[in-house]
């Protein structure tokens, strides 16, 4: 399998691409040369939507996944939708209301990271909310307070941003890393970096909004003790 181009790593907006199949996997699912769909990954869902033929007839993906080893991107088609063959020609099209919803869920959980400087333990991204652990020794969160702060940063028009480092110039910082678990792919000479005004900045391959005034409100709806050191951080937009 060959790689697939990342239309959305440079350009989270794109909404739609004309690409070609590469190929079809043994499962049925679809390898395009180019794509605008997020594979699931770093607690991120992958992107659904829909491939457009010539003649009008369209395929429903109800996911996307990435074969890590080829870095092709696979879509999953709905069960029971037409094949498609290697050279055809096909537009892709998100669901952008999906999409759109988990950008603004994935930079709120930026805004959260900011809030509550600990590593980060695990997390998710769904629509309309979202969540992150947190490694805090002593733990005392209250959730209005909490929800006040997030609210002032993203009022504050903050831009998102991204750029790209030499896996060296990670390697020399390794406090940018707040995952604990699951580190930033490093290899390809390059990693990606998303910035959040001036209040935080670390590798991350998602999904985000351009500024953070486009998350809404939102608030903190439930704290959860996950073990003696470990706090399940919910949040929902209003």
């Amino acid at each position: 399998m060959n790689k697939t181009q990342e239309l959305f790593r440079e350009d989270s907006y794109a909404k739609c691409c004309e690409a070609e199949v590469s190929g079809v996997n043994e499962r049925g699912g679809i390898i395009l040369d180019r794509t605008v769909f997020y594979p699931t990954g770093g607690g991120q869902p992958g992107d659904a939507g829909t491939l457009k033929r010539p003649d009008g007839t369209d395929i429903s993906i109800a996911t996307t996944l990435c074969d890590k080893d080829s870095g092709a991107i696979i879509h999953v088609p709905e069960e029971g939708s037409s094949a498609l063959g290697a050279g055809e020609k096909v537009q892709c099209v998100l669901d952008w209301d999906l999409r759109y919803a988990r950008m603004r869920v994935h930079t709120a959980l930026h805004l959260l990271c900011a809030v509550l400087p600990y590593p980060v333990t695990g997390g998710s991204i769904g629509e309309g909310q979202g969540r992150l652990d947190f490694d805090i020794p002593d733990a005392g969160l209250d959730k209005d307070a909490l929800s006040e702060e997030l609210n002032k940063l993203a009022l504050r028009d903050l831009p998102v941003s991204m750029k790209w480092i030499s896996d060296e110039e990670l390697a020399a910082q390794p406090d940018l890393v707040r995952t604990m678990a699951v580190k930033p792919p490093t290899g390809a000479g390059k990693v990606r970096m998303i910035a959040v005004g001036d209040v935080d900045l670390q590798p991350c391959g998602g999904t985000h909004v351009a500024n953070t005034r486009e998350i809404g409100s939102l608030r903190v709806s439930k704290i959860e003790k996950k073990g003696a050191q470990n706090r399940r951080v919910r949040i929902v937009l209003s």
